[in-house]
């Protein structure tokens, strides 16, 4: 007598479905996903809950006032003298950090000029300076500088 040696059935996953239903799902999300556009910038500064002060050698400090007026060390200077000041900046140090400190009632477009100034003369430290909020920030309220950024 001879007996054949008996096999096992092999379970066998059949994974299509399960391609299918991911599939459909993944085309789910995408279908309904909505894109929120930011706008560019919308600013309402200067208060600030973060208590860094940065403090650096090598920095420019550039007010912006409410009615648009630039000053560099408390020195009003127009257009030329900003691009003369900066050009100095990165002769002293290319890594200068570049603080603008301006009113919040300032059109920004002006802050943005300035910045787009200093990354124009190879200045890419740029900050906006912003306040401690008044109770218990732990800040001493004026001048906090913050968000700094290194730009590419």
């Amino acid at each position: 007598m001879n007996f054949a040696a008996r096999r096992r059935a092999e379970a066998v996953v059949d994974v299509t479905p399960l391609i299918d239903i991911i599939f459909q799902l993944v085309l789910f999300f995408m279908v309904s996903t909505t894109f929120v556009t930011t706008p560019g910038i919308e600013v309402d500064l200067p208060k600030s809950s973060a208590d860094v002060v940065l403090k650096d050698k090598s920095e420019v400090r550039v007010w912006v006032t409410a009615d648009g007026q630039v000053l560099i060390d408390d020195t009003p200077v127009d257009w030329e003298g900003l691009r003369r000041a900066f050009d100095e900046a990165v002769e002293r140090d290319p890594d200068s950090l570049v603080i603008v400190k301006a009113d919040k009632t300032v059109d920004y477009g002006r802050v943005v000029a300035v910045m787009d100034l200093a990354r124009s003369k190879g200045l890419h430290r740029l900050a906006i300076a912003t306040e401690a909020p008044a109770a218990g920030g732990g800040g001493t309220g004026e001048g906090d500088e913050g968000s700094e950024s290194d730009a590419p």
